[in-house]
């Protein structure tokens, strides 16, 4: 085993398949309401899709690069822990967008 990996007991991870591995972006957890009210990230509320970065793609991932960004529903999650870091593993067809600097397509929107 390498030293820098025997010293720190992290291993490094590869995403199988059409796996993503997600990091949920900071301003989607607790949030604030047009009045001011403080809405917790645990509030249940109407499916509202979240956007994360992706941090991981499997080889058979076609339309993400590690480092977009990427929309989700909650309810297609599957949450782990990688090296003290909360994170979520996703399959390619559970995204329903993905926002980066090379996508040439536009829709006119922009993040």
């Amino acid at each position: 085993m390498p030293e820098n990996i025997a010293a720190t007991g992290k291993l490094p991870i590869k995403m199988l398949h059409d796996r993503i591995l997600v990091a949920l972006r900071k301003e989607d957890g607790d949030r604030r309401s047009s009045g001011g009210i403080l809405i917790p990230a645990t509030a249940q509320v109407a499916k509202r899709l979240v956007w994360g970065e992706a941090k991981g793609v499997g080889p058979n991932v076609r339309q993400i690069k590690i480092g977009d960004q990427v929309l989700f529903s909650p309810e297609d999650q599957h949450e782990v822990e990688v090296h003290g870091e909360d994170l979520i593993i996703l399959r390619e067809r559970d995204v329903h967008a993905v926002a980066a600097e090379r996508i040439e397509e536009s829709t006119g929107l922009y993040l």
